[in-house]
């Protein structure tokens, strides 16, 4: 396995890092188990959560994901030896998390944290990060900004003072942004200097061949803020692992199984592209989840690359990316397919 650092921090954390979304509805905690016990063998010591898994959401299950890990963590006794990043929501009107709408307030972080450390059994979470910002913005894919004034705005400086509150108390040891935009990015790690807060060490956004916005504006923030980039969705929601070719539809696949709900990467444009790409991956003796992947973990931004499986083989084969290394005959044919048709799934 190979390792980078984990922003400013002396953290090294594995190039891949274990994706866990699925666990609790797609996949059993026998099952899970066996994904962590695997990548752990295979020098994986980076998983990532979310008080919101698993997917989709829904009040049946929001946590799941983290109860399977915090069993885990009992049984083998071997906390120490995992990098632990979770989530808090962002903005949203899901109830069910506590009892209204969900804020970035003080309040809400503080029963957060709370109950994300009682389910992961522990006593700190290494990377806590907001899953989504509190204020109207674009991410989830959404084009085309339209500026909405708020008169409630939990404003940046709010969030990262509680955020410090949780630093110094132990509860937390790094903080991290998600789903955010280079504007929001840049304000977190001012005000940070500012007021000597709590400075963001990772930044989780999509990347994939699909999906290369992160390049415009955040790649070069990322770099040169050292807060790299935990990137999510590599292989657009499957689409780069070729099982949907030619109209398949694999039975327990997540598309097939919650397609209505996950339309990202599924538009004409974004399957047009998925099939180039596919194709150049077999052309040159790769399947195309190793292409896929392989690009991915070889951008100068990257800090991790987020993998979920639902089987062993794809767990293992998404691991054995890091071994692969694309020849610059095969980067400058992706390349053109990017210039061909740039940005199909944003």
């Amino acid at each position: 396995m190979k390792y980078r650092k984990l922003g400013n921090t002396n953290i090294d954390v594995s190039l891949i890092c274990l994706g866990t979304m699925t666990w609790g509805e797609q996949n059993s905690e026998k099952e899970a188990f066996e994904q962590m016990d695997f990548s752990l063998d295979k020098g994986i010591n980076f998983f990532d959560t979310a008080e919101l898994y698993s997917v989709p959401p829904k009040k049946e299950t929001f946590g799941s994901t983290e109860k399977i890990i915090g069993k885990w963590f009992k049984e083998r006794k071997n906390r120490e030896k995992i990098i632990l990043a979770t989530k808090v929501v962002g903005r949203s009107g899901m109830k069910w998390f506590r009892g209204k709408e969900t804020r970035l307030n003080k309040e809400q972080i503080l029963e957060a944290v709370e109950g994300s450390l009682m389910r992961l059994q522990t006593d700190y979470i290494d990377l806590y990060q907001i899953h989504w910002p509190d204020r109207k913005s674009n991410f989830f894919g959404k084009l085309g900004y339209e500026h909405q004034e708020e008169s409630d705005i939990i404003t940046i400086k709010e969030q990262l003072e509680v955020l410090g509150t949780l630093v110094k108390s132990g509860k937390i040891r790094h903080i991290g942004l998600s789903n955010e935009t280079p504007w929001g990015l840049m304000k977190f790690i001012s005000l940070a200097e500012q007021y000597d807060l709590p400075r963001v060490v990772s930044i989780q956004n999509p990347y994939s061949l699909l999906n290369r916005s992160f390049e415009v504006g955040l790649a070069e923030i990322s770099i040169r803020e050292k807060s790299g980039l935990l990137a999510y969705s590599p292989l657009g929601f499957g689409m780069l692992t070729g099982k949907y070719e030619n109209g398949q539809n694999p039975d327990d696949a997540r598309l097939t199984l919650f397609g209505d709900m996950f339309t990202r990467y599924t538009k004409p444009k974004g399957r047009k592209v998925a099939s180039k790409l596919n194709i150049l991956a077999l052309d040159n003796g790769l399947t195309p989840t190793q292409m896929a992947l392989s690009y991915v973990n070889s951008r100068p931004f990257i800090t991790s690359n987020i993998i979920g499986a639902t089987k062993m083989d794809q767990l293992k084969e998404n691991i054995e990316s890091v071994e692969i290394e694309l020849n610059e005959e095969i980067i400058e044919e992706i390349e053109n397919i990017h210039i061909q048709d740039p940005y199909p799934c944003p």
